[in-house]
């Protein structure tokens, strides 16, 4: 099977994917059924729940995307969370506040001086063992931002599937009214998203946080700016997959 054409991957997306805002207790009982298999099953970060979901305080406040095949039955790929501050205590630490709070260069930037409201965490991020599994990645909860052959057993392995669970937390976050976006990450994992377009800024030291970690900082309006040519049907099509979400649960309700 071939490659994904990176000159039209809205439509290569759009054929083997959906990604969903899981606004609705299925898509989220998923989302959490997918960390709990890469979280505690595959990778031990976290201990193994007798329910087999993984979860925790943040996620009352947080909302979740969820990547599945595009195909009925569909089949879970991936997830992200995007946690925004806390509605009845703005004041209170985002994760990699806590987590960083002796590293962060604050001459760079202060979360807690911003409009708590306007901030929030890309936090969560997971791939399936089916979708990340090549040489080298067992233990990585992602896999490489690279272009990746499909599988002929009808498990494509799509070339950006981190970005596009990356893209759906930056279109969540849009939704929502957020200026700046944090994140606690792979330095390989940034780089890779400086190659595409995406500035993603680094604002504290090294932490070890399950592996090296680095806090960094997204700007949503710039990274939609400034997004490479190549990687804009991409967007547009993720864009429209959420919004659509968005749509049907108010419809529902």
């Amino acid at each position: 099977m071939s490659l994904i054409d990176n000159s039209n991957l809205g439509s290569g997306f759009r054929g083997y994917f959906r990604i969903d805002a899981a606004l609705d207790d299925e898509l989220y009982d998923e989302v959490l059924r997918i960390r709990h298999d890469v979280y505690c099953v595959d990778l031990g970060f976290e201990r193994v729940r007798e329910d087999a979901r993984e979860s925790d305080d943040y996620d009352t406040h947080s909302i979740h995307c969820l990547l599945r095949t595009a195909t009925s039955p569909h089949r879970g790929v991936g997830c992200a969370r995007v946690v925004l501050t806390d509605p009845e205590d703005r004041a209170a630490p985002l994760p990699f506040e806590r987590t960083c709070a002796g590293v962060l260069d604050r001459s760079i930037i202060d979360p807690a001086r911003l409009p708590r409201e306007r901030i929030a965490e890309v936090s969560r991020l997971a791939v399936c063992r089916a979708y990340r599994r090549r040489k080298g990645e067992e233990h990585s909860y992602v896999n490489n931002v690279e272009e990746d052959a499909l599988d002929a057993c009808e498990r494509p392995r799509f070339p950006y599937i981190p970005v596009s669970l990356y893209m759906g937390a930056i279109a969540i976050a849009a939704h929502h009214g957020i200026d700046t976006l944090f994140v606690l990450t792979e330095p390989r994992l940034a780089n890779h998203f400086a190659r595409l377009g995406v500035r993603v800024t680094q604002i504290g030291g090294p932490v070890q946080h399950r592996g090296t970690r680095v806090p960094s900082m997204i700007d949503v309006q710039e990274v939609i700016r400034n997004m490479r040519l190549v990687m804009r049907p991409l967007w547009r099509e993720v864009v429209s997959e959420i919004e659509r979400s968005y749509k049907e649960t108010v419809t529902a309700r």
